[in-house]
């Protein structure tokens, strides 16, 4: 497959996947956010690098995934695009498009993988937040995406323009 027709699916892919889902009840600003985090995932070339770490690109691609569930409700106990997610249950999904099993919950979720400073986040590491109630899938870049609560629709956030920037406790790489 040539480059360019390479460079080509992935927008239209991303279109699609956009179509497909609900409208969100606030406004389209959430899409807007999606499809730039999503953006900022690929490699300028649409492809991973020659010499990236198979891990890497399983994150990116789970936490790519997780983009297709904004305006999605939030529902406590929900881990599918037609029930609704909770926070753990997002991660869930998301990692288990990919092939890899994660537990839904959020406290079970920090006892998987490694842990990882906020220094070092990458792509698809899982972020938590005080009192570990609450995940999120990191984006790059200062953003997450996640479900955030009742009455909310599945969101990417920066997390310095959010009270979620000062509950972040901590973040691990669930696949290595």
């Amino acid at each position: 497959m040539s480059p360019g027709l390479r460079r080509l699916l992935f927008p239209l892919a991303l279109a699609a996947a956009a179509m497909a889902l609900p409208p969100a009840t606030s406004s389209t600003r959430g899409m807007a956010e999606a499809m730039a985090a999503a953006e900022s995932l690929q490699h300028p070339e649409g492809r991973a690098p020659r010499n990236a770490p198979v891990f890497v690109a399983t994150a990116e691609r789970a936490a790519t995934i997780a983009l297709e569930a904004v305006g999605i409700p939030y529902r406590w106990g929900g881990e599918s695009p037609s029930g609704g997610f909770d926070c753990s249950g997002l991660v869930r999904w998301a990692y288990g498009r990919v092939g890899v099993d994660v537990p839904h919950s959020s406290y079970a979720l920090y006892g998987t993988g490694r842990a990882v400073s906020e220094a070092r986040l990458e792509p698809g590491d899982v972020l938590f937040f005080t009192g570990l109630g609450h995940v999120g899938l990191y984006l790059g870049r200062g953003r997450m995406v996640h479900a955030p609560y009742s009455g909310k629709n599945v969101e990417v956030v920066r997390l310095d323009n959010s009270h979620y920037g000062r509950r972040l406790v901590g973040a691990r790489r669930v696949v290595s």
